[in-house]
């Protein structure tokens, strides 16, 4: 794949403007995806609590650094705080629990899902 262009924030972080997205992705092809297009040359994978992959897509970007693809300062991961979860205090929990269903030390963005709030969760 070529180059893919970036966007850079304003703390200086690239984004690769070009991502795979993985909403709607069944168990089991979501890995397969994840793996072909890191494989391909993508950078930037977009996830998100509500779309129920992200412990897929963590071991699968887990075994392409362990395999030397690429390393974890060449991925860019997006994953979303879903509407249950917009109060103050369950924000960081939210993320936290999402890191840990990754299986990576930090999320590259970490984004609002809807900018809606539905009623609270108790998980």
């Amino acid at each position: 794949m070529a180059n893919i262009p970036t966007v850079t924030f304003s703390n200086g972080y690239k984004m690769p403007m070009l991502g795979l997205g993985t909403y709607q992705s069944n168990k089991g092809d979501v890995e397969n995806a994840v793996k072909e297009a890191i494989n391909l040359g993508y950078r930037h994978i977009d996830t998100a609590f509500f779309y129920d992959n992200e412990e897929e897509i963590g071991k699968v970007v887990r075994e392409k650094i362990e395999d030397g693809t690429v390393t974890r300062g060449d991925l860019f991961i997006t994953t979303k705080l879903w509407n249950t979860f917009h109060k103050e205090e369950l924000v960081i929990p939210t993320c936290k629990r999402s890191l840990t269903k990754l299986g990576l030390d930090y999320i590259d963005l970490y984004l609002v899902h809807w900018p809606i709030a539905f009623k609270v969760s108790i998980e």
